[in-house]
């Protein structure tokens, strides 16, 4: 039988992370043809028809847009401290999308969104090596060993590192911003590797994310993604997935869309 694990199809129409929608499943939330499913390793063919909750999941146009996160906002659906979210701040007509990766509550700048889980997880993979843009305002000494030691592999409390291309960009009295390049993006990672020689972040501002550009892009606002770096990244993606790029999906990778932002656990792989 040809077709698609049940899960990974959810995680691609966007409806959860692949993880997620395993436990959606395993809690019986998931129809397929009319009879409840329990286990992910189901395959779901062109003519399948599936409900999560009561409600179909219909396959529609793989999205991606770009938003200018404030300050203050928790990259989550839910916050058990009840602080403000980023997909509680988003434009009401705006199609369900979860984010690509995360930003800190104080980390400004672009935050990719999409309709797609499986586009999600292919941004977000290491061995995919996007870079990741951010200017850095820090407080605290910066030379040129600064520069020299941030560009080779570091480990810190166990976790190791990969160089961080770093420039800086000018000085302000006792402050400095800097621009770094991460080639991962794991969690709080620039903080830790200035915390080590002893600079302290007072400002983290994230202006690109593989081919797409913050520019200027009003805070909180969002934008579709351009179309020239969509299509290299359609190619890309089509060919991570070994299939050839549907022309007809107007520059985005073929996939499957989830309607609103309705289902849960997760709105991020």
């Amino acid at each position: 039988m040809e077709g698609e694990r049940l899960a990974k199809f959810l995680a691609r129409a966007g409806v959860a992370s692949r993880r997620d929608s395993e436990r959606l499943i395993a809690a019986g939330r998931v129809v397929l043809n009319g009879a409840v499913v329990s286990h992910p390793a189901v395959l779901v063919g062109a003519n399948d028809q599936v409900a999560v909750d009561g409600r179909p999941v219909a396959p529609k146009r793989t999205r991606l847009w770009l938003y200018h996160k404030p300050a203050g906002l928790v990259t989550t659906a839910r916050d058990p401290e009840d602080r403000p979210t980023v997909f509680a701040n988003l434009p009401k007509d705006l199609p369900r999308v979860i984010s690509v990766g995360r930003l800190d509550i104080n980390t400004e700048g672009l935050l990719l969104l999409t309709n797609d889980g499986e586009l999600a997880r292919f941004l977000e993979h290491p061995a995919q090596e996007f870079a990741r843009t951010y200017r850095v305002r820090v407080n605290g000494r910066v030379d040129d060993s600064l520069i020299a030691n941030l560009g080779r592999p570091q480990t810190i409390d166990g976790i190791r590192y990969r160089p961080a291309e770093t420039a800086i960009d000018h000085r302000q009295g006792a402050n400095c911003w800097l621009t770094i390049t991460l080639r991962e993006g794991k969690n709080r990672e620039i903080k830790r590797l200035l915390a080590r020689y002893d600079l302290r972040v007072t400002r983290l501002i994230r202006t690109g994310y593989g081919p797409f550009r913050l520019d200027s892009l009003a805070r909180g606002a969002v934008a579709p993604a351009p179309v020239a770096p969509v299509s290299a990244l359609r190619r890309r993606y089509a060919e991570h997935r070994g299939k050839t790029p549907n022309r007809s999906s107007a520059g985005y990778p073929p996939s499957s869309a989830a309607g609103r932002r309705s289902f849960s656990p997760s709105e991020r792989p």
